[in-house]
């Protein structure tokens, strides 16, 4: 048995953790630069707001009607989610760590010794809750597509309380019927609406489709998804999850940038960002792309590109710093006010396995990075850094709607008035 704990509207909820005031109120959450939503509870779907839509065009109806606009607050959510899931980690000898807001449980070895899967899953709410006051349901199944699927009843069809364990054909069945197959997981608007052509509307008529048919139709993937509605376990979560083969830290800055200092700045923060992720899974970079651009809707669009080799494979911020500096100038051009602003590392190669180059000598400093990424991974991202990001960064991300970093910054330490 498999159990999906999901937390509901995760970056509202974590938005009402520390404010006990805005429990039960409308609350949505917007993307980088404060341009669109991209949360939004239960509450403020009910009053009429629409997720993903441009937040500018629903300021109005937001103050209007009471809702809550917050900024997205990532150090908090980051935080609030490793938590949560050392939390859930608890409760199975298995775990793994499929979102932010979702992670999945391997009951394989102690099911028998678990008397009722239904209090399982109503003491791992309890204990999410108690310990870090985010709401959270729970699917049980016997696959990680009912899993899925229990999950959304839990959270859609009334009656479950939160937590849904389909381990009968009975309340399989049941539920199934109640799901449309946009609902399942892994079938998308798309392979939907073909389904819909060949009168399969639910996720019931999913399950009872040939699995043959599936795969001819479709794909393996579809063919698995099916097999897994009925009970039938084919799908399993990566354990050795492959490394990535690009890395890119790119964003839309919140002031244009039309210098060329503030351009330098903007891609070493971003090489600093794709650098550290390319450590952390043990990469190092053959082959990086800088990339600047304004606007698409500017009058004249306009973007740049560079490409840098190095000689030898490396992770080291500084040496990939000083590469970018060189290049930078290509990228740069008086009278453009650059919008968007990245850096991929598009040609990564294992640590363990470096080619090193017997007439170039690396001059990466792999101690000093460790103790880089050790401070930063303590204390928050950009505690240490390369002075070449700048320390008043003016074209830095917008967040005027920012709630304060509660666990992750001293100064916003909530303070108790006993």
């Amino acid at each position: 048995m498999f159990a999906l704990v999901d937390a509901n509207s995760f970056y509202c909820s974590a938005e009402q953790v520390f404010r006990p005031d805005w429990r039960g109120k409308p609350i949505i959450v917007l993307s980088n630069n404060d341009g669109c939503i991209v949360a939004a509870n239960r509450q403020a779907k009910a009053l009429g707001i629409p997720k993903f839509s441009p937040y500018f065009k629903v300021k109005n109806l937001c103050i209007k009607q009471g809702v809550i606009a917050c900024s997205s607050n990532y150090e908090l959510y980051a935080d609030l989610s490793s938590k949560m899931m050392s939390i859930i980690g608890r409760f199975a000898p298995e775990q793994h760590v499929y979102s932010i807001d979702e992670s999945f449980l391997s009951f394989a070895h102690c099911y028998p010794a678990i008397k009722c899967l239904q209090t399982q899953g109503q003491l791992i709410r309890r204990a999410v809750w108690k310990e870090v006051r985010l709401p959270v349901c729970v699917g049980i199944a016997a696959t990680l597509t009912l899993a899925k699927i229990a999950n959304h009843a839990a959270k859609k069809i009334e009656g479950y309380q939160g937590v849904c364990v389909i381990n009968t054909d009975h309340e399989r069945v049941a539920i199934l019927k109640q799901l449309s197959t946009e609902d399942v997981w892994g079938i998308g608007r798309r392979i939907s609406k073909k389904l819909e052509l060949m009168n399969i509307k639910t996720a019931f008529d999913l399950a009872n489709m040939p699995a043959g048919l599936a795969r001819k139709q479709f794909s393996i993937e579809i063919e698995r998804t099916v097999r897994e509605l009925n009970g039938q376990a084919c799908k399993v979560w990566d354990e050795a999850r492959a490394d990535k083969k690009q890395i890119f830290s790119t964003r839309s800055v919140g002031e244009r940038i039309t210098d060329y200092n503030s351009l330098l700045q903007a891609l070493s923060k971003h090489v600093g960002i794709a650098a550290a992720k390319a450590r952390s899974q043990g990469s190092s970079c053959k082959t990086m792309m800088l990339f600047a651009s304004n606007s698409p809707f500017d009058e004249q669009s306009r973007s740049f590109k560079a490409i840098v080799h190095f000689a030898s494979p490396t992770n080291c911020s500084a040496e990939i710093t000083k590469a970018m500096t060189q290049a930078a100038t290509q990228l740069f051009r008086e009278g453009v006010r650059y919008y968007k602003i990245g850096v991929g590392l598009i040609d990564l190669a294992s640590d363990k396995h470096r080619q090193l180059d017997l007439f170039s000598s690396s001059r990466a400093n792999p101690s000093l990075m460790l103790v880089l990424d050790n401070l930063n991974q303590r204390y928050g991202r950009d505690t240490l850094f390369l002075v070449a990001q700048g320390i008043e960064q003016k074209w830095s991300m917008r967040r005027e709607l920012l709630t304060p970093q509660y666990t992750t910054d001293w100064v916003s330490l909530p303070r108790i008035k006993c």
